[in-house]
């Protein structure tokens, strides 16, 4: 039987309608709706305090926050990146003219190779743009080392990495910068969001000037800013979301043991684990799909999308395919055999605090039910 409406692969979470009134009575009280109103400046502080970081700065979405990340730094030439994540990471170095450079991923955590870095390194390259894919840490010691070795600035792309720590800390305290989405779909969203976590007050307050068009005062404009802050209505939504993100997280954490109690043993299906001593946020639940297994990953995409069932191919196509990058010598698919390989097998079954127990078990039927079949 299918279910009643569809299961997507994420939801976001949404408190109750009732306790975000009081918040909207005060920003209409207070008749400032955006630029740095009381709210933004409480959620940065809040932020600060739950993710154990000095410095951030609110944007109005986590793209934005990119571009602007890598025009605080005056990144230009050539910048190493990852072919396999959201097509925003690429998007925002060719927004400031930038060369992007793909190198391939490690075949366990899917995050950058620092020793593919190393190769491709031009005197061109001028910053390094990891993500933090699924949440898991990229190797961010090797990362460090390279940049240290060849002066180059990193910035993490850490969209799927809120709340997530290394044994040593926030993952967010590494690189030259780090960039947050708050988007509807992640783990902590603001509707619309992102933020740059900021090394100290000076970056901070050079960020807030790029973020507001330039302006350092009603008269002066000191950059060529854009346009990114975040409203207070979301700022608001944002603020009420931090009271419940540990339940939130809590959830998460039994979904993802669920799923692999259920799915444990099942032949050609590998579930992707964080590397020991981190702390995750179970933003994603990917499983890759091995020969072993009676479908390809497609076609258990189709039997589950058959089934109202919203997975997602994250992710596929790999950024280097699409018709802007794809004429760049390094997006050559010989190049980037695990990246590719990845974005043909890896499927993302449904993770978020609305899901039943139930609609797990359902799911997980779904999926072994073909090896289920072919053992018979």
């Amino acid at each position: 039987m299918k279910p009643s409406k569809p299961i997507p692969v994420t939801s976001p979470l949404l408190p109750p309608l009732e306790e975000f009134v009081p918040y909207l009575e005060r920003i209409w009280d207070s008749r400032i709706l955006t630029n740095g109103g009381s709210m933004h400046q409480a959620l940065e502080k809040a932020l600060c305090a739950y993710l154990g970081v000095e410095h951030i700065a609110l944007f109005a979405n986590g793209t934005l926050a990119l571009v602007t990340a890598l025009q605080a730094l005056r990144i230009t030439g050539e910048v190493i990146t990852t072919p396999y994540s959201f097509v925003a990471t690429a998007h925002s170095l060719l927004w400031n003219g930038i060369k992007p450079v793909f190198v391939d991923v490690d075949p366990v955590t899917y995050n950058l190779d620092p020793a593919k870095v190393e190769a491709a390194i031009t005197p061109q390259t001028t910053a390094i743009l990891p993500v933090h894919c699924y949440g898991t840490p990229c190797d961010v010691d090797g990362i460090d080392r390279i940049a240290e070795n060849y002066n180059l600035k990193v910035i993490y792309d850490a969209a799927h990495a809120f709340g997530v720590s290394d044994g040593r800390g926030s993952v967010l305290r590494h690189g030259d910068l780090s960039v947050l989405s708050f988007h509807a779909t992640k783990v902590f969203n603001t509707f619309e969001g992102g933020a740059i976590i900021c090394p100290d007050a000076r970056t901070k307050q050079r960020i807030d000037h790029l973020k507001n068009f330039g302006f350092v005062n009603e008269t002066t404009v000191v950059a060529p800013g854009i346009n990114g802050k975040m409203n207070e209505v979301c700022a608001a939504f944002g603020l009420l979301q931090l009271k419940h993100i540990d339940r939130a997280l809590a959830r998460r954490a039994e979904i993802d043991a669920l799923y692999r109690r259920l799915l444990a043993g099942t032949p050609g299906l590998r579930c992707l684990r964080p590397a020991a001593g981190v702390t995750g946020n179970f933003a994603y639940f990917p499983v890759m799909v091995g020969d072993e297994f009676p479908l390809q990953r497609d076609e258990l995409y189709q039997l589950m999308r058959d089934n109202q069932i919203l997975v997602r191919r994250y992710f596929y196509p790999l950024i280097s395919e699409f018709p802007m990058y794809r004429g760049l010598p390094s997006a050559a698919a010989e190049n980037l055999p695990v990246a590719s390989a990845a974005a043909r097998r890896v499927l993302c079954l449904p993770i978020h605090p609305d899901l039943a127990d139930a609609d797990v078990e359902r799911i997980c039927g779904l999926v072994t039910a073909p090896a289920r079949v072919r053992a018979a």
